[in-house]
């Protein structure tokens, strides 16, 4: 009876153990013994590219940087509070 081509997958301590070992092993040695990966993915969700001036840009960073919060979010509050105000 043939032996099986795939490798006995080892323990780890550690995904810094894990990494070390797959830079010098090759993965497709151990790929049936993988744990099936699922992944939820809300294909629905969209996001939408706008083009910003970039000295108004420059000035929203700024104030983004000074509320200590990512530029982009304080845009889309910005952005959602004046919706909300038009309706």
């Amino acid at each position: 009876m043939p032996r099986s081509k795939t490798k006995v997958f080892p323990d780890f301590k550690s995904t810094s153990e894990l990494v070390d070992f797959f830079d010098s092993h090759d993965l497709g040695d151990y790929w049936e013994r993988l744990p099936e990966a699922k992944l939820d993915i809300d294909i629905k969700k969209r996001r939408h590219l706008v083009a910003i001036d970039e000295n108004l840009m420059k000035r929203v960073s700024e104030i983004a940087k000074s509320k200590r919060i990512p530029a982009e979010r304080l845009i889309n509050r910005w952005v959602q509070e004046k919706v909300q105000s038009r309706l």
